[in-house]
């Protein structure tokens, strides 16, 4: 009878320390993924922060669209053309 008492005891021993380990190692992987979360949360913000000023660098774009001014601005860069009369200077240096 005490070789039973005494092999369940051990049993117990032996189980009791193995959830041990197995809680220490969950929250030792619980730690790492708030790490990785926080890591993430931040990514998303950095990314709609961007998104915002993407987007309100369109819509100040699309509302100067029609004005002369950026046609204007637009022909001359991108087209190479200039208004009647105007004086181009060309670097040379470039």
């Amino acid at each position: 009878m005490k070789k039973k008492s005494n092999l369940f005891r051990n049993f117990l021993i032996i189980a009791f320390i193995v959830w041990v380990v197995m809680l220490i190692k969950q929250q030792f992987n619980i730690s790492q993924y708030n790490e990785e979360l926080k890591t993430i949360a931040e990514k998303i913000e950095i990314a709609e922060d961007e998104l915002n000023q993407s987007k309100q660098n369109l819509e100040e774009e699309k509302q100067n669209i029609n004005s002369t001014e950026y046609i204007e601005k637009l022909a001359r860069e991108k087209l190479g053309m200039y208004l009647q009369n105007e004086r181009v200077y060309i670097d040379s240096n470039k």
